[in-house]
């Protein structure tokens, strides 16, 4: 079974996207949220879901196999985390 990722991300953070490339180009497969394009309910649920992982909430906020976490997009961490 491969690496499971998550991202919590703004629709608008450069970061968030360059993390999403690098992802995408390894051909690792992620899920992702756009935190600022959900509205009400649910952007306050998911907004407590990551400060579980990231009480500064800051983006993007990533999460591989449910247990490592990553605070921006940092190529090197995320690389050492999926084993790549």
């Amino acid at each position: 079974m491969g690496n499971v990722v998550k991202i919590y991300s703004l629709s608008t953070c450069s970061h968030c996207k360059a993390a999403k490339k690098f992802l995408s180009d390894a051909s690792v497969p992620y899920d992702f949220t756009d935190v600022d394009l959900l509205e009400g309910d649910e952007k306050a649920l998911v907004l407590n879901e990551v400060k579980k992982y990231n009480p500064r909430l800051t983006f993007p906020t990533i999460i591989v196999n449910n247990d490592r976490v990553i605070i921006g997009f940092q190529d090197r961490e995320i690389k050492e985390a999926l084993g790549l």
